[in-house]
């Protein structure tokens, strides 16, 4: 279904908290879960990454994890969370900045730095792909990296970004949504 034009593939780059992971919510915003306990996936995230990949698509998760350089979790839950995704969905590379909000790092969405880390790794087309988050800095981050970009709107008491190119309520509508996009692309006038 999808192009691999010189060897390279699209991608669809995914947020964690509030795209793939049911995040905490307190006074209208969301936060990551801390422990493991209360990490869980969102119901439908195993089947929508399952048809994203089925259309030829890799995953890459990228996700700011701040948590860990402010002190307020251990680098190693955050790890095991990650090995949940790893063995219950269907993705190529995870990649997460601890660094904390104050620090100037490149990998630190708004910044593309973990998008542009994980294509090279995986081998992506970054103007054929997407990122798919649930705020502002992804939307950022993802067109600063090149890619299109799906805002997953959970209502959240802050700002939503500007313009992203596509809006969806959920992961299952935005896989929908990047599929429908490249098969009409591909129908062309």
């Amino acid at each position: 279904m999808v192009s691999r034009a010189h060897g390279l593939r699209p991608a669809v780059f995914l947020d964690r908290d509030g795209v793939i992971v049911v995040p905490q919510f307190r006074d209208g915003r969301s936060f990551a879960p801390r422990r493991l306990e209360d990490f869980r996936l969102y119901p439908e995230a195993a089947a929508s990454l399952k048809k994203l990949k089925q259309a030829g698509f890799l995953l890459a998760v990228v996700t700011n994890q701040p948590d860990v350089g402010n002190g307020l979790v251990d680098r190693s839950e955050v790890d095991a969370m990650h090995e949940i995704i790893t063995r219950e969905l269907p993705v190529d590379a995870i990649k997460a900045c601890f660094h904390r909000q104050i620090d100037d790092c490149n990998c630190r969405k708004p910044k593309p730095g973990m998008i542009l880390e994980a294509a090279g790794e995986v081998g992506a087309d970054l103007t054929k792909s997407f990122m798919v988050g649930d705020r502002k800095s992804d939307v950022e981050a993802g067109r600063a990296a090149g890619c299109a970009t799906v805002f997953i709107d959970l209502g959240y008491a802050l700002p939503p970004p500007d313009s992203p190119d596509y809006v969806a309520r959920s992961i299952a509508e935005a896989a929908d949504l990047i599929i429908e996009t490249v098969l009409t692309a591909q129908e062309g006038p």
